[in-house]
């Protein structure tokens, strides 16, 4: 009962401390912080809080506990949380995401000893992380201006309503007070044993630690609004790969990866036929067969391998295929060539006795 005092006490003054400075100026006020002065205060009284009390703890804790008691804690309080992400990705009709949410949380409170195990990340499930804030963010409510809050610390006027509304989605609201209070104090310290990393960061990096927080905490929250809106993107396309491609030619296939079809079968967009003896073959490579064997029949060929690479569709691949046709039209009909008088000499002059002395 006294710690309930206490803290209303406290909210009373905080409350009042906003109102009655609502109008101050400060030479580094913000649009969106109208009541920095005030927020300097409830922060310096939230930063020496936790460096006295809560850090210490923090450390102690995490110096005592082996490290797989505290991520068994961490995973049982994070199971928990599903029931507020379940619920907030309904409200925002996120339909995807509310399934692998349910799903997270009857896998880990299942097989996971009541969340003390995450075997729904190996799984494959994703953790969200959604609260009443963001789905009014989702519905585009204003933030409103900035609020530094007791104990709490960083929020927003829409993000301080929500807060109001996600206790009614936390479990540890419905249990036994003997039972309810430790499991907080237990949360509150794991919680921020996770982040004494972060603590340690932002002590380095930021000259005004109110600045560097305000300007985090609003462009995180802005970012999750957005993929929140966002997150419906197209998936890749995982086309047929031997598809041929529009363009008529043996290039590339529906998905732009090089075309591997027998090179010795005949195209299909009906270009090439399959050679004859003494030309090229479709592949580009000169025909190795007899020279001596139908020398026409080669020479119309090989006009014909090089009528088709002209006619195949990509320039590379034509220029290519006409220069082997060229090579393999060259190759073997030379032999050809130097045998055309003496076959031309032996059927032009018929066979007679020898008649000169």
């Amino acid at each position: 009962m006294k710690k309930k005092q206490a803290a209303l006490t406290m909210a009373a003054a905080s409350l009042t401390l906003l109102v009655t400075s609502g109008c101050a100026t400060g030479p580094d006020r913000k649009p969106g912080d109208p009541f920095e002065p005030a927020n300097r205060a409830i922060f310096t009284f939230n930063d020496a809080l936790d460096t006295h009390i809560a850090q210490p703890i923090a450390k102690g804790y995490q110096k005592v506990t082996p490290q797989p008691i505290r991520q068994a804690l961490t995973n049982f309080f994070s199971n928990l949380g599903d029931v507020s992400n379940f619920a907030n990705d309904l409200l925002q009709l996120k339909i995807t995401d509310a399934t692998e949410d349910l799903m997270r949380l009857a896998m880990n409170s299942t097989f996971g000893l009541g969340g003390l195990i995450d075997f729904a990340t190996p799984a494959g499930l994703p953790k969200h992380h959604q609260d009443f804030g963001l789905t009014m963010g989702h519905y585009g409510v204003p933030a409103g201006p900035y609020l530094v809050l007791p104990v709490f610390g960083p929020s927003s006027v829409r993000d301080g309503i929500g807060m109001g509304v996600d206790v009614k989605f936390n479990i540890l609201n419905y249990i036994e007070p003997a039972v309810r209070n430790p499991m907080y104090i237990a949360q509150f310290v794991s919680a921020r044993a996770d982040l004494l990393g972060a603590t340690d960061l932002l002590q380095q990096a930021a000259l005004d630690k109110y600045s560097f927080v305000r300007d985090a905490y609003r462009q995180q929250r802005q970012s999750m609004i957005r993929g929140s809106q966002n997150n419906n993107a197209p998936l890749p396309d995982y086309g047929d790969p031997g598809a041929s491609d529009d363009s008529g030619g043996a290039g590339k296939s529906e998905n732009g990866l090089p075309n591997y079809d027998d090179p010795g079968a005949s195209d299909g967009a009906g270009g090439a036929a399959a050679p004859a003896k003494g030309g090229a073959s479709d592949n580009g490579l000169p025909n190795y067969e007899d020279p001596g064997e139908g020398s026409a029949n080669g020479a119309a060929a090989a006009g014909a391998g090089a009528g088709a690479a002209a006619a195949a569709g990509t320039a590379g691949v034509a220029a290519g295929a006409a220069a082997h046709a060229a090579s393999g039209v060259s190759a073997a009909s030379a032999p050809a060539a130097a045998s055309a008088p003496a076959a031309a000499s032996a059927t032009a002059v018929p066979a007679k006795p020898a008649s000169a002395p």
